[in-house]
This record gives structure tokens, sequence and C-alpha cells, in this order.
């Protein structure tokens, strides 16, 4: 596997030819890559130290618009400008791209250059600080599902993303015939991203036609965060050279299985794995169950940052492996968290709330900060669910709606505690905001079912 590059690497690379364009990159609020592409030799000159960008980019939703409510920035304030500051550590070539690297950056304020509390990539920072500072490091590894469908972005889009047609005819969940005729597209997804130094396990048919799963080897919280922003990143831009569009939509279809995005996570401590316990029920220690037992019940607090658009909601049904319920199962796909390798030093807990459109360094840090105060707490975890877990009716309900998760967030003073008001009330306005953006919308829906007959 390639390593990230040093600065010293790059600037040699830059200086043979080899690589002529360099991107710094950032995470936005729905954890899409944006910034700028340099010329390599400007890059390895100057602007490796700092470039800019407008704040607005941090205040944004998938459209681009630039809705009023946020304090941190606005038309009143004039949309100044934030501090790009690469982080010279996450240098990686691009191997989809022509003689091309990247390196992503840290937001700070203009002014002041301190982080910006609402960036992404410093919230989960900041909640990785705090674990540090009980004596543990966060070791996490997130799954990516998405659907590759028959035509290109460009296809679909003129025909106004109606007749989506995945690129197979039936369900592939661990198929090899079906997904070796869509190797022309996971075999270069693969062997690019393992290029460009992510720990790349495998990629198999998921449970739908057309849908697939990709793998990444676990890491720590934040380079783990960092894979799987560049992943989904790379699936978009290599689905899209093969002339095929790949969709991160939780659920495109109402008869189709949705896409998750499950993370795994454990604790260590010099090097060993401190949930397990060989002595304990399951190999699940303590702090396990402490940990556990924040996450579950903070769970309804932080599903905007596991589901944060309407459409996300629409996957939490019966019957489809998204969970319903915030309660826990050993090995049970039927739960909200799972209980995975037990009696292992493996052991682990994954979460299967989130869906495939979640920003991972919000996520990640909403479940440190959860894990985080069930330790500080030492709260109790309740036993194990055992079953079908959609029919258990003693069961704590996951937030149904992007507005019931938006008031769960707002009204969350565990998540202003862990990461500030400021921040938590930012977060609010954009949950706010992608909701009076659908309530105005007339949908293909309401338009057949009453043009005729209301």
């Amino acid at each position: 596997m390639t390593a990230n590059m040093t600065f010293d690497a790059l600037k040699k690379a830059v200086k043979s030819g080899e690589i002529d364009t360099v991107l710094a990159c950032f995470v936005d609020m729905q954890g899409r890559l944006m910034g700028k592409r340099f010329h390599a030799v400007n890059f390895v000159e100057t602007s490796f130290k700092e470039t800019h960008c407008c704040n607005y980019l941090l205040a944004t939703d998938l459209e681009m618009a630039t809705p009023d409510g946020y304090a941190s920035t606005s038309w009143q304030t004039g949309y100044g400008d934030y501090i790009m500051a690469p982080d010279l550590g996450t240098i990686r070539p691009m191997p989809w791209l022509e003689s091309t690297a990247m390196v992503l950056c840290d937001i700070l304020d203009h002014h002041s250059h301190a982080p910006v509390p609402h960036d992404p990539r410093a919230m989960l920072k900041k909640q990785v600080k705090r674990l540090n500072s009980l004596g543990f490091g966060a070791m996490m590894a997130t799954e990516l599902e998405f659907f590759l469908f028959e035509k290109s972005f460009e296809e679909i889009r003129r025909g106004g993303f109606r007749d989506l047609t995945p690129i197979s005819g039936y369900n592939e969940d661990y198929h090899i015939l079906q997904t070796s005729k869509e190797e022309h597209v996971m075999r270069p997804i693969r062997n690019h991203l393992f290029a460009a130094g992510l720990p790349i396990e495998n990629t198999k048919g998921e449970a739908e036609a057309g849908q697939e799963e990709l793998n990444i080897r676990y890491a720590d919280a934040l380079d783990c965060a960092d894979h799987h922003t560049i992943a989904k990143h790379a699936v978009k831009e290599i689905a899209w050279q093969q002339g095929h569009a790949a969709s991160f939509l939780p659920k495109w279809h109402k008869d189709r299985v949705g896409s998750s995005s499950h993370v795994h996570q454990s604790l260590w401590k010099d090097g060993q794995p401190v949930f397990y316990d060989k002595e304990k029920d399951l190999g699940k220690s303590e702090i396990m169950s402490q940990y556990m037992a924040g996450l579950i019940a903070f769970a309804p607090d932080y599903t905007y940052f596991l589901a944060p658009y309407v459409n996300s909601y629409k996957r939490f049904a019966k019957g489809t492996f998204a969970p319903t319920k915030t309660v826990w199962s050993v090995d049970n796909r039927t739960a909200g968290f799972r209980l995975c390798g037990e009696g292992s030093k493996g052991v682990r807990v994954e979460c299967r709330i989130g869906g495939s459109d979640l920003n991972p360094y919000l996520a990640q840090a909403a479940m440190l900060a959860a894990g985080i105060k069930g330790i500080e707490d030492k709260m109790e975890l309740s036993p194990p669910t055992s079953g079908d877990v959609y029919e258990d009716a003693k069961a704590a309900d996951i937030p149904q709606t992007l507005r019931a998760a938006t008031e769960t967030l707002r009204n969350s003073n565990f998540l202003r505690d862990a990461m500030g008001d400021d921040v938590i009330t930012h977060y609010t306005r954009a949950a706010e905001w992608e909701q009076e953006e659908f309530d105005r919308t007339v949908t293909d829906w309401e338009i057949a079912r009453g043009f005729e007959r209301a």
C-alpha cells in the first residue's frame, strides 16, 4: 500500500514533473470535498502554508444556497474569508486523476487563526482530544454503501432523474457473477484508492440490484473519517469516468432497499483493545458497557448527524436491515446497535443507524461524545435484546423524521455541553433549512396523486 506522501516527496514529484496539480480540499457540512486546484509549483513554493475560501462554504446546503439564520456568516456581515490550512500529513496521490495529488485542510478563523468550531474536522478533533484526556484512543471503520446506475450523472440529470436503471437487474448480495460484470468500475475503485494510501479491504455486492459496498480497514477516528470522505469522492469520480452514476442517496426508490453507512468503533490504550475483557460475559469490558450505554441513551440527540436530510428517514423501515429502534443486540442486524466479535479481542460495537449520506466527521464526533458521556457518568448498559427488534414494542424508537431529529438536536443539553452552544445552534439551523426547502416543494407524488382526483 502506498503511504501518504511527505511534503518532501511531493516537492520531488513536482520537480520531476510527476505531479503538476495539487487539490487543496476541506470537508464541508455535507461531507463533500471542496477547495482549489493549484498548479503544483505554486503549492510547494507558497500555498502549502495557507490559502483562503469564503466562509459561506460552512453555512450552505447541497445546492450551495446561502440560507439566512446563521450566526457565523451572513449577507449582513459580508461573507468574509476563512483560512484553509493544509494538513501536510494528509498529502496523497490521486491515481485516478492524471499527475494529481491532494491535501486536506483545516479551516481557521481569518483573524484569530483559531479553528472554526463548526468545521467538521475540528469537531471530530475536539472529541478525540477529550477521549485522549481519559487515556483512550478511538479506532473506527465505516462501511460505504451506494448504487451504481447504467447511465451517467449528466444523462440522468437531463432526464429529470426519472427512469433510473441500476447497473444490474437483481439482488447481488455477495454475488460473484453479477459483480464480475461491474469490475470495470469496482476494480479501479479498489486499486486507485489502495494506491492513494487507503487501507482498502474489499468490495461486494449488497442486498439490492446495483447496490455496492466498499469496506476500508479500521483506523484511528480522524484517519477513518478522512478515508471515508476521500473514498466517497473517488467512487463518484471513477464511476463518472466509466460512464456511470454512483449515488449515496439513502433511499432512491420506495420499493428498493436503502443504503447505509454502518460505523464500527472500539477504544484502545497502549496498543491494546480496552473493550475486551476475557473474564466478562461476551468479552465485553466495563468500559465498553459504559460507552455503549452512552451511545444508546443519547442516540435520539445525535440522530441528525447520522441522518441529515429528509430522504434519510425514508430508509428506516422494518424488514429492510435498516434499524428503527435504539437498542443493542448480539450479532443481530435488526437492532440499532450490534455487538460484533463477542468473546474476542475484536469485540466492538457497530452503529447501524447512519445512512450513506452521513458526514463521517460529524457522525463520529457525536458518537464519541456520547460514549465519553457514558464513561464519565459510569452509565449502566441495559440487557441486550434478541429476536426481531422491529417488533419490540418496548424498545425506544429512532426519530422517524428530520423534523423530529431537529428538535432532539436543538434541545440536547448533552451535545451543547460536549460541542458548544454555537456549534449545535449552527447545525440546528442547517436541519431547519433542509426541512423548510422540502416543505415548500411540490413533489411528483403530490401531482400524480391529486392532479385529477383531488
